[in-house]
């Protein structure tokens, strides 16, 4: 039998990334898309928990199949290994991401959390990402790479209880044409969000999120060197938010 292959996003069901990653899924097995109506970026691993959630089918071929959901990424998830995959997932993949979610970003990313949900889940998964917020990127260079990681995972499989992240370089990168890929860890960086209050027609005031990306840690192994020089990071994340190395540490303080 086929592998199947679960696919969310967060960018919304009809987004062109999303769109192209299916198109490499079913290279190498059937598809069922589980997506948002809308765009849900920065919903983390929220679950919608305050109204019904609701299903419409866009794709009914045998072997593709395309739903969009009014919840979360990680709703979509949920709903799609119970109520629509008729057998279990071989892979779960999430993105193509409208954007980073490197460095910092994967702990907003819907995208990611959509993936960890199905590594919580006994499931292997991949977030995917393209440094390009604009509707209609450019993926094609995107696509050798992402075949090559499917193909991977599929013949040699992932390690237990971890989720891939997955970036390809933006336009902004020094190099014109991805060199390669990386697997390398996050690097350290922030953002200096801020609120800016505005008033509306009515003369109420509102406030309006924005922010600057900084990023101080560019050595040779993080996620941002490697964008930044015309490669594809990769970054195994675990699900396991324990910080293992300071236990002895908490112990000291804590238990007498």
């Amino acid at each position: 039998m086929r592998p199947l292959f679960l696919l969310s996003n967060d960018d919304g069901y009809n987004a062109k990334g999303l769109q192209t990653l299916a198109n490499v899924a079913r290279q190498f097995g059937d598809v069922v898309v589980m997506s948002t109506e809308i765009n849900s970026s920065a919903k983390s691993h929220s679950l919608t928990t305050n109204m019904p959630l609701r299903v419409r089918q866009y794709n009914d071929e045998p072997d593709f199949k395309v739903y969009a959901c009014n919840g979360t990424p990680v709703d979509c998830v949920k709903l799609g290994v119970e109520h629509f995959c008729d057998r279990r997932p071989s892979l779960i993949l999430s993105g193509i991401n409208h954007g980073s979610n490197a460095s910092i970003n994967e702990l907003y990313s819907g995208t990611i959390g959509a993936a960890a949900e199905g590594v919580t889940n006994g499931y292997p998964a991949i977030g995917f990402s393209l440094l390009d917020h604009h509707y209609d990127a450019d993926f094609e260079p995107c696509v050798p790479f992402v075949r090559e990681i499917i193909s991977a995972a599929l013949e040699k499989g992932l390690p237990k209880d971890v989720v891939l992240n997955v970036n390809f370089p933006g336009h902004d990168s020094k190099e014109h044409t991805i060199k390669g890929m990386k697997v390398c860890r996050a690097a350290r960086a922030y953002w200096t969000d801020s609120f800016e209050k505005r008033i509306d027609p009515h003369g109420h005031p509102y406030w309006w999120l924005t922010g600057k990306f900084v990023c101080d840690d560019w050595a040779p192994d993080t996620d941002q060197w490697a964008l930044d020089n015309g490669y594809v990071s990769i970054v195994p994340q675990s699900i396991d938010h324990t910080s293992h190395h300071t236990i002895e540490t908490i112990k000291a303080l804590f238990e007498k």
